[in-house]
């Protein structure tokens, strides 16, 4: 059974309240690929942002994750199981799932033992998507200084913080095994508009962030937003990530 540290129990609150959604075109994309719509299995659903996104699609959505404190902050949904499992036990019968998808979660993961798992659950021709999000841009007026300050935060002030993982965020998975046949995919975005306390939020929920507070004693999110709050404004500032996307069938 694969180990686990939870690096969001301090953080399950803020990340509820303002990890950014996923686009709508990437389930409505992966349904076109999948065998069926019957189950989709969303493992390490974190609060269910996924989850809720396939539960339009999908008759019934399968969501765990190993931390109890992220599922008990999930939004419910009628056609949702949520359960806290390991990755490599999913709790899912065998050969029962059309789809299983991984969102920022898979650099996480102990790769072989929740590989074969995936084998195990999905149907003939099912399909495992993982994706994830690197650092997002500011837009609108005035985004280069707004940009720069945000860079400082996340690389020098909580980058010591991040745990080694994060570099497979940085990029876009190219480094993780991934032995499924690939399908390629359109690109996705994510977009969204955010106030400055909306960003606070944000990067309050970063594991990176939690453990500074943890570490130092102080909450470096406060002094940055005082830096930021000439030029954030008051109004909704333009946000975008990047999303890396790997999808691939089963063949046995």
């Amino acid at each position: 059974m694969s180990s686990f540290t939870d690096h969001f129990a301090r953080v399950s609150a803020q990340y509820a309240n303002y990890r950014p959604t996923y686009p709508a075109s990437l389930f409505t994309w992966l349904v076109t690929i999948t065998p069926g719509r019957q189950l989709a299995w969303d493992c390490a659903t974190g609060t269910g942002q996924a989850a809720i996104a396939l539960a339009e699609q999908f008759e019934q959505v399968w969501a765990t994750d190993a931390s109890a404190s992220q599922i008990a902050a999930a939004t419910p949904r009628s056609n949702i199981s949520y359960r806290t499992a390991a990755a490599d036990r999913s709790g899912l019968p065998d050969r029962a799932a059309d789809l299983v998808t991984v969102a920022q979660a898979l650099h996480w993961f102990e790769l072989e033992p929740f590989y074969s798992e995936v084998r195990r659950v999905l149907k003939p021709g099912g399909i495992l998507a993982v994706w994830t999000y690197g650092v997002f841009h500011a837009e609108g007026d005035g985004a280069e200084a707004v940009q720069t300050l945000l860079d400082r935060f996340y690389h020098q002030t909580v980058g010591p913080y991040w745990p080694a993982e994060r570099r497979h965020v940085e990029n876009g998975y190219a480094e993780l095994k991934f032995p499924f046949d690939e399908i390629t995919s359109p690109e996705f975005s994510m977009m969204t508009a955010w106030t400055l306390d909306d960003l606070a939020g944000y990067l309050r929920s970063w594991s990176a962030t939690s453990r500074y507070t943890e570490v130092v004693g102080s909450d470096p999110v406060t002094p940055l937003c005082a830096e930021l709050a000439t030029l954030w404004g008051t109004e909704r500032r333009p946000v975008v990530w990047p999303l890396s996307l790997k999808a691939g069938r089963i063949t046995v």
